[in-house]
């Protein structure tokens, strides 16, 4: 009743709210993805979608389809797994950035373990700078990192999802205007890092470092204490922290994106890196829900 070609279609519309960045990351025409989903939605006797031309919002029906979405392409690629006599097998290096140590992606991981238990995966958490070097090196196989939102479709990676960058802080934090911004930041080569360093250059605004750390517990604990702010996807923010109010004054920060980026090792490591990759796709909405 559904087609899993429908089905994958519906899952990068939900993830990235873009029928556009959902054919740049299918590899197919946004005519086709439109497609699919109008098909789906005559297979379902449901809208899935609320859109406009300026922006595209999942309708409860669609939330619903969510999880049997990704239920029914999961039951699909084990059969075809069984059937197919296939056995992925090796050693998987993947790396992801620091922003999903609170997200719902260990639950991804755990289901590909379950599924491919012959394959040894090895985790790394890391500032997405640090990945793409490592990654770059050689020294690992798969990672999940952001990349500025401002990168086009020729870019390098698979965007799983694009979300704005916002200031955020600690519930009745006040910033002066007047006096220099308290800084909470990664060190280089950190997106966010530059990102907040730009932006409040490019606005002539005076700023100070009130913390560096390379552990987001860290920066979270010192912006809970009311420290300063920090730099953080809209999707992710941590609890406990809001964001900092318009009055403020602070410069907007544009979009981030988060990609998922291959090394070069073929044979048994790729075909696994492959299926985490499709595994990290299909689950893609889980990664900026709360766990």
């Amino acid at each position: 009743m559904y087609e899993p070609t429908q089905l994958r279609t519906f899952l990068a519309v939900a993830q990235t709210l873009s029928f556009t960045q959902a054919a740049r990351r299918l590899g197919v025409r946004q005519s086709t993805v439109s497609q699919h989903v109008r098909r789906l939605e005559e297979a379902t006797g449901r809208p899935l979608f609320s859109r406009d031309t300026h922006s595209v919002e999942l309708t409860e029906d669609g939330e619903a389809m969510l999880g049997f979405a990704r239920a029914i392409l999961q039951a699909h690629e084990r059969a075809a797994a069984w059937f197919g006599g296939t056995r992925l097998r090796g050693r998987l290096r993947f790396g992801a950035s620091e922003d999903f140590v609170t997200t719902r992606l260990p639950e991804i991981l755990e289901s590909f373990r379950r599924e491919h238990p012959e394959v040894d995966l090895e985790l790394t958490v890391e500032l997405s700078g640090t990945l793409q070097a490592r990654l770059a090196a050689g020294r690992l196989d798969l990672i999940l990192a952001k990349r500025r939102g401002e990168e086009g479709e020729d870019s390098e990676g698979r965007l799983v999802w694009q979300d704005a960058l916002i200031w955020i802080g600690a519930p009745g934090l006040r910033v002066e205007p007047d006096r220099p911004v308290p800084l909470i930041l990664f060190p280089p080569p950190g997106i966010t890092r530059a990102r907040a360093l730009e932006s409040l250059q490019a606005q002539g605004r005076a700023w100070r470092i009130a913390c560096t750390s390379s552990s987001l517990s860290a920066n979270v604990a010192a912006a809970r204490a009311g420290l300063g702010v920090m730099a953080h996807t809209r999707g992710l923010v941590p609890e406990g922290l809001v964001p900092v109010p318009a009055r403020a004054g602070l410069p907007e920060l544009g979009e981030v994106g988060f990609v998922l980026l291959r090394g070069r090792r073929g044979g048994a490591t790729q075909e696994a890196a492959d299926a985490l990759a499709e595994a990290i796709l299909a689950g893609g909405d889980r990664l900026h829900r709360p766990r």
